[in-house]
């Protein structure tokens, strides 16, 4: 949409101590984003991720987490890629290590149309790693397997956005929510965009907000 932005985590947090730090570095969009056109999701060309543990390195809670993941893909026919990250005190990645246990999986399947959908976890109390990789996997699949162009996250997420920017924009949702819903009214009842929804079909006309 011509954003160009980037985001980095400084420290992780986790719930219920928090503490996470992020930084966020973003470049002023000169004229107004632009519409986008993602009607056909494609084929899977790769799958990739990051399995984070912080202060569980003994445990290999990282490690379980992507051998969870990579064995219900597996299953699909699917290989994955998921980089291992264990946040210790003596880790270098960033700048200070978790205040307190926690971890966390993501993935994504990018395919040869340019989608990326992607799936997350956190962990939890009796939450085991197994569960969380498994669990990722399956959400990821049954987005793919909807015909989905943008994930179950992104789907209403993405709709402010196309309100502002210019033209016509297009993309498939794995299903119809109340958050989708209620994002479909905020474009067009406060931000004065036209929305069309056609089975999990979403078309916006944006109002090429510009600075």
């Amino acid at each position: 949409m011509g954003a160009k932005l980037g985001l980095t985590i400084l420290r992780p947090g986790y719930v219920p101590q928090g503490g996470g730090i992020i930084e966020i570095t973003v470049q002023p969009v000169q004229e107004s984003l632009k519409g986008i056109d993602m009607q056909v999701q494609g084929n899977v060309v790769r799958i990739e991720g990051v399995a984070l543990a912080s202060l569980l390195k003994e445990r290999k809670v990282a490690e379980r987490m992507a051998a969870g993941c990579a064995e219900a893909l597996e299953g699909r026919g699917y290989s994955s890629k998921v980089k291992v990250v264990n946040d210790t005190t003596e880790n270098p990645a960033y700048r200070t290590t978790s205040v307190q246990a926690g971890a966390a999986l993501a993935i994504w399947a990018e395919t040869d149309h340019h989608c990326l959908i992607g799936s997350d976890m956190a962990g939890a109390r009796g939450r085991s790693a197994e569960f969380i990789g498994k669990a990722t996997a399956k959400n990821l699949l049954e987005d793919l397997d909807s015909g989905a162009t943008v994930d179950r996250h992104l789907a209403d997420q993405l709709i402010p956005f196309a309100a502002l920017a210019e033209g016509w924009s297009t993309f498939v949702v794995p299903r119809m929510t109340a958050h989708v819903d209620t994002r479909l009214w905020l474009a067009r009842e406060i931000l004065g965009a036209e929305t069309e929804v056609k089975g999990n079909s979403i078309r916006i006309k944006g109002i090429g907000y510009k600075r």
